[in-house]
């Protein structure tokens, strides 16, 4: 069998790499950011050494289906994931980037990851097991682990750094974080989601 090529990091010379995240390459071009999804695999907030065969084409195109469905939620920052729309300067790296990057705007990301929970699990049946909560919501007693939520609750987590884990936080930490307002506005957002 043969064995599949896969992609762990890129290196397009003449295009400005300014993050290497667990799984994304992300270039600045200018007014715009060039993404692109590796095949490497994180869990646990670490990069494991192995890949896996077009898993950053696979992520691209479920991405790409989220935003579409999403957008007359809330704008996103895509602009295009077609590479024959890309500025000239991508087009030695078109094969590479087919299927696995998008063009998009430049946008500051918030320090607080949105999270809305319909399901006890993860690291929310974790703290739910130790204080009945979940990120300061109270839940009903005698949850078992994966089950429905009488609703969907919006659990906020910090964005932690490659090699640390996301901490869960509570809403009015997220407010301190993001103001307020814009704290009330991701939450409506995440939970119409």
């Amino acid at each position: 069998m043969e064995k599949k090529h896969t992609v762990f990091e890129t290196d397009f010379h003449d295009l400005k790499l300014v993050k290497r995240g667990k799984v994304r390459d992300i270039y600045d071009l200018g007014d715009t950011l060039l993404m692109v999804v590796t095949d490497r695999i994180s869990a646990f907030d670490v990069v494991m050494p192995d890949q896996l065969p077009d898993k950053g084409i696979i992520l691209t195109q479920i991405s790409l289906f989220w935003f579409d469905i999403m957008k007359s939620i809330v704008p996103n920052h895509v602009i295009t994931a077609d590479v024959d729309e890309y500025p000239g300067i991508c087009r030695p790296y078109a094969d590479s980037l087919r299927g696995r990057s998008m063009l998009v705007k430049k946008a500051s990301p918030l320090p607080v990851e949105c999270i809305a929970r319909g399901y006890i699990s993860g690291s929310g049946w974790k703290s739910y097991k130790k204080s009945g909560d979940v990120c300061g919501i109270r839940l009903p007693e005698g949850l078992v682990e994966s089950e429905k939520l009488p609703r969907p609750i919006f659990t906020p987590s910090t964005k932690a750094d490659e090699g640390l884990h996301d901490i869960n936080i509570e809403f009015s930490e997220a407010e301190d974080l993001i103001g307020k307002s814009l704290a009330a506005r991701v939450r409506e957002l995440t939970l119409a989601m």
